[in-house]
């Protein structure tokens, strides 16, 4: 792909909106890093704050351990860990610098304070309004489409910034309609490394070491632990279990950042650390190991646009079939492999549900990486599934698109029973 080309520098820019590091899982991280800025509007230590959340908002906060919290978890202690020590400039990194002294705090706050939680039906999935009050001063910030996303901040009633909110659209971001297969092989097998070199050396360091942490301490149910004992250790097995290592630590309170991928640590560990594990075990060369994780990388936000940023269904599965493909790309494939591998792989796993973030996350995360390995295993012994089965259609960008009308049109109402359930 020239430099030329309007794709070159979209996906570069795609690429630099979306790895990003942050702090803990990015729903709670998000609600911290509001009630930071309010607070900072507010001026000074709120004595009641209200949370407005949307519904995938909720599912994702309720089982999650909130970092540098002391294990706390749900909606009050994100957004106490925000006002009391939250810093609003590290957006989904704010509460990464929390001192044991500020922690106590938080839990006297808890105590003390006036927090309310109320569900809000606004028709967007990603989607909260916190309101701070003290004495007589109030300050509300609202966070809308994506997780660092603030489009009104107000003081007193006066409104300090308002930006306009179009359903789901995100405006301020890189058009990812450029995004397509052909363009994403021809990007990732041709582009100069060094123009997004330091942000995919920040995903290898910052998802592996969490990753390592996972299979180091007990976290959660330990999945990756689990299937380096119950099963061999060869780079298949490995490669998953090291990925399911980095969801154990990450839902369980780990205070390690992960460099994120469509809004999801989950899914920036998932598309990157099997890649990693498997170049490691190949003996890659640098060069092949950065081409495979921008396959992974784009192949992850690809599949995400239509599906949108929250939903019923798993994004796990998309970041396991993309790191499929870049497997694929470390193992000598070419375009019909990661074409093949992504249609087989989501052939397989497509109708896993989100029920929120929790320790269960490391083990659909193991599935779906291994649905895309056994997606290109199948294409290079000579099998895949075709045209007409089941969600499959003839080209890998319109079985995706399918997959991103199940996911954001026919899994709405799923979402909305799941999180019906999760609530009562």
């Amino acid at each position: 792909m020239l430099k030329s080309d309007k794709k070159y520098q979209a996906y570069i820019q795609i690429l630099k909106e979306e790895l990003i590091p942050a702090m803990g899982c990015t729903e709670p991280t998000a609600l911290a890093y509001g009630a930071a800025r309010c607070r900072e509007i507010l001026g000074r230590e709120p004595e009641r704050i209200q949370v407005k959340a949307s519904g995938s908002i909720i599912k994702n906060v309720k089982s999650v351990i909130v970092p540098n919290t002391g294990q706390l978890k749900g909606i009050a202690a994100a957004v106490a860990a925000g006002a009391i020590a939250g810093v609003p400039d590290k957006k989904l990194e704010a509460i990464s610098q929390i001192t044991q002294e500020q922690k106590e705090e938080i839990k006297k706050f808890l105590e003390t304070a006036d927090i309310t939680v109320e569900y809000l039906d606004g028709g967007l999935n990603l989607d909260m309004v916190i309101t701070e009050q003290a004495g007589a001063d109030t300050a509300r910030v609202r966070i809308a489409n994506y997780h660092t996303n603030i489009v009104l901040e107000e003081k007193n009633g006066k409104i300090l910034l308002e930006k306009p909110v179009t359903g789901d659209k995100e405006e301020d971001l890189t058009d990812r309609g450029l995004l397509d297969m052909e363009g994403i092989w021809d990007f990732a097998t041709t582009c100069d490394i060094m123009e997004v070199k330091d942000i995919l050396d920040q995903q290898i360091a910052c998802n592996m070491a969490i990753a390592e942490e996972g299979l180091k301490k007990s976290y959660g149910a330990n999945i990756g632990q689990v299937m380096l004992d119950a099963y061999d250790n060869r780079s298949g097995n490995r490669a998953v279990a090291m990925a399911a290592a980095g969801s154990d630590a990450r839902m369980n309170g780990c205070e390690m950042p992960v460099v994120i991928n469509s809004g999801s640590g989950n899914q920036g560990i998932t598309c990157s650390v099997p890649v990693i594990e498997y170049a490691r075990e190949l003996k890659a060369e640098k060069e092949t190991l950065y081409r495979a994780l921008i396959l992974s990388n784009l192949i992850t936000i690809h599949q995400k646009t239509g599906i949108g940023r929250l939903s019923a269904f798993c994004g796990a599965v998309c970041a396991g079939v993309a790191a499929g493909a870049g497997i694929a790309y470390l193992k000598g494939g070419g375009m019909k492999e990661i074409l093949h591998t992504v249609v087989n792989g989501l052939s397989i796993v497509s109708g896993m549900v989100c029920d929120g973030a929790k320790a269960s996350c490391a083990a659909k995360i193991a599935f779906s990486v291994n649905a895309g390995l056994l997606g290109y295993e199948m294409y290079v012994r000579g099998q895949q599934f075709r045209d007409g089965d089941g969600l499959v259609t003839k080209g890998a960008d319109n079985t995706i698109k399918n997959i991103g009308r199940l996911g954001r049109e026919g899994m709405r109402a799923t979402n909305e029973e799941i999180i019906k359930i999760m609530m009562s």
